[in-house]
């Protein structure tokens, strides 16, 4: 829809009309005279001649949300586009009776994003400055209404923290409550999943399902990056009558040391790296045959000194053959479905000979303990040789994935799901 910003064009008067046979009308003769003579009489030169009103230039703009529309989504982008002959030199946002609203363009140009949500049951004012060819510049005006706070919204959660410092295999995940986010609607919220990181790093997100999306950078994270994070779905439609329920900025930080450990059933032991060299070896006992460990890249997803493990919680009761009721320490979780590694001093005359676990990997409670004090959240981890493949979605999965894999799980296409830093989507926090 265009909005109504065409100048006013004034049209000068005419020296002479004829008809369509080239002849004066007498009618349309005597008065052409008077006018003729009216306009030599208010000529600046005096010379009797007819004058001349140069016309107006137009200017030709569309702007988006159109002009007096009402129901915007707060999420709302602003578009302001030109047409022939007409430049923008600049525009501005602002509620009634309120300040400017802060954004930034997008790297594309397609649009201009508020860096924070707009107000519901607002009027918001748009002054464009436009310059037509060959003429000043000119401000235009358009208004638009955004909606009421909605009654559905789609709750999310990112499992960052703000201010924390992670591992360098850390990917930043999304989480959507309520069923989540259908295939269907996810290029819409990927486009306001806003990641910057400094230094410039490639990256892209990963749907692994309704309820999980995951970025992760093509490799693990540089030492020492900064990473500046928005979910801007305040407002966002997200499908099915739902929206966003809030935005959500962080700002975390990647380690400068490199941590890694290595896991192998084929020698039962567990090889703890930090800047590509071997500090650390431990026996592991890893899950029997009936309760194989997966195989495949994992990432520490959080670390806890003590914990109760109860197989009722995965479904399992605890009266059963397979169930159990127990504490634990030193502990760090690798996967939803509840494998750990983690102290576990009744395998210890197994550790390094065979499997015994629920799928677990085992240590003794000394080397649980370094292992506690020595990682990091966003840690990898990769287990190899068990013959159970890890599911994705089942924790932390985006290293378990080829880049081009990473790249065809993106709701978006694949310049844009590959093109992180500067980000296409990124605007100001």
């Amino acid at each position: 829809m265009d909005a109504a910003m065409t100048g006013t064009r004034t049209t000068g008067t005419r020296r002479g009309g004829r008809t369509a046979h080239g002849a004066l009308t007498g009618a349309f003769a005597a008065a052409l005279a008077a006018v003729l003579l009216l306009a030599g009489c208010t000529s600046g030169g005096g010379d009797g001649a007819g004058s001349w009103q140069t016309p107006a230039p137009q200017v030709n703009l569309k702007v988006t949300p159109a002009d007096n529309a009402t129901g915007v989504p707060v999420s709302a982008e602003l578009s302001v586009r030109p047409g022939e002959g007409t430049t923008v030199d600049g525009f501005k946002l602002a509620a009634d009776g309120g300040a400017e609203v802060e954004g930034a363009m997008r790297e594309d140009g397609s649009s201009w994003v508020p860096a924070s949500p707009l107000k519901y049951d607002t009027r918001y004012t748009v002054t464009v400055t436009a310059k037509p060819e060959g003429g000043d510049p000119v401000d235009r005006t358009t208004t638009f209404t955004t909606m009421s706070r909605p009654g559905n919204r789609l709750q999310a959660h990112v499992y960052m923290a703000d201010d924390a410092t992670y591992g360098q295999a850390m990917p930043i995940v999304v989480e959507f409550k309520s069923g989540g986010v259908a295939p269907k609607d996810r290029a819409d919220v990927e486009r306001r999943l806003f990641v910057r990181s400094d230094p410039p790093q490639e990256g892209a997100w990963h749907w692994d399902s309704n309820i999980q999306v995951e970025y992760r950078p093509r490799e693990y994270w540089q030492p020492g990056t900064r990473l500046d994070v928005r979910l801007g779905l305040g407002g966002l439609p997200i499908g099915d009558g739902r929206y966003g329920a809030t935005d959500i900025t962080i700002r975390a930080a990647i380690d400068t040391v490199r941590r890694s450990i290595e896991v192998d059933d084929a020698t039962k032991k567990l090889v703890a790296k930090q800047d590509g060299q071997v500090v650390k070896t431990f026996p592991v006992s890893l899950g029997r045959p009936a309760k194989p460990s997966f195989s495949g890249t994992m990432v520490i997803m959080e670390r806890l000194a003590k914990t109760v493990f109860d197989s009722s919680t995965y479904g399992t009761p605890v009266n059963s053959p397979d169930g159990y009721r127990t504490d634990i320490q030193f502990a760090e979780r690798l996967t939803w479905d509840g494998q750990f590694i983690h102290a576990a001093p009744w395998s210890v005359p197994d550790q390094g000979k065979r499997n015994v676990s629920h799928g677990c990997v085992n240590v003794s409670t000394a080397d649980g303990q370094w292992i506690y004090n020595w990682v990091r959240v966003g840690d990898p981890v990769v287990v190899k040789g068990t013959g159970r493949k890890l599911n994705q979605g089942n924790g932390f999965t985006a290293w378990n994935l080829s880049w081009d894999e990473v790249l065809q799980g993106s709701a978006l296409d694949r310049q844009q799901a590959g093109d992180q830093e500067p980000t296409p989507t990124t605007p100001p926090s």
